[in-house]
């Protein structure tokens, strides 16, 4: 039982407050610029992810910087293979990465399960009103094939853009946004859950 107190570390936050607003505040500050530019910057998420380790040494020592650790590789592993074989964006990596220092394993799970059904909606709703529905369809499949097919594809020399056509096609959404509100489903329920 010891030997997996660690995960909950974080989950039992001292100030539970600061936590979540950190990350609400830090998830709706790249929501906006992603909104405005189509990028997450290093300098939003960079410091986020330097103070949510340091806050978690500070608050529980080496256990609690394993559960950041752990939480933040937690949150950025499936968005750094999207960015490296779907073509997904590095800042929406990087973002998942620094709010998972904060929020550790326990946490991290439920604002991951919470942001990719905020993603899928906010997907289908993005590529309703910009009435490319069919064609998005058509372009996720394409791209279920490229991720098996890619490591083929980029084999090959001499091509200046090995993507399948699908991936090279895909309609850009400002991801962003759906991780906040992600983010605040999952804060919600996480209070309504501790309540």
């Amino acid at each position: 039982m010891v030997s997996t107190m660690w995960a909950m570390t974080l989950w039992d936050h001292p100030s539970p407050h600061l936590q979540w607003g950190v990350v609400i505040l830090t998830s709706l500050a790249g929501a906006g610029y992603d909104l405005a530019t189509y990028r997450i910057p290093n300098r939003i998420t960079g410091p986020v992810f330097v103070v949510g380790l340091f806050s978690a040494v500070w608050i529980g020592g080496l256990p609690a910087f394993a559960d950041a650790v752990c939480g933040c590789l937690l949150l950025a592993l499936p968005y750094i293979l999207l960015f490296l074989f779907v073509g997904g964006g590095a800042g929406d990596a990087k973002m998942m990465g620094a709010l998972g220092a904060w929020l550790g394993i326990v946490n991290g799970v439920v604002v991951l399960v919470s942001v990719v059904v905020a993603g899928a909606v906010c997907g289908l709703c993005f590529a309703l009103a910009k009435r490319q529905f069919q064609a998005v369809l058509g372009r996720v499949a394409g791209m279920l094939m490229g991720i098996v097919i890619h490591p083929v594809i980029q084999g090959k020399a001499g091509t200046s853009d090995n993507r399948p056509a699908a991936q090279r096609e895909m309609l850009a959404m400002p991801y962003g946004a759906a991780i906040f509100i992600g983010v605040c489903i999952a804060g919600i329920g996480v209070f309504l859950w501790n309540s």
